[in-house]
């Protein structure tokens, strides 16, 4: 008989940064894959810390606009 692994097929993966940094973009949005749902756990530290994350890159570059127009 064979060995049972960890994470067969059924289950799914767990995200890494990058992957947890996109869905939260296309969050931003409101759209996300059914496949990509599926395909990928993402815990919810992952998710906060990506939030965050995009929220002050977001924020710095409207901030930054804003100066560089009104100077």
């Amino acid at each position: 008989m064979g060995a049972v692994t960890a994470n067969s097929g059924d289950s799914p993966r767990r995200a890494t940064p990058l992957q947890a940094a996109k869905t939260v973009f296309w969050a931003f949005f409101g759209v996300r894959r059914g496949k990509d749902h599926a395909s990928i756990k993402l815990t919810p530290l992952q998710i906060i810390m990506a939030a965050v994350i995009g929220a002050a890159l977001f924020v710095l570059t409207i901030v930054s606009v804003v100066h560089f127009v009104t100077r």
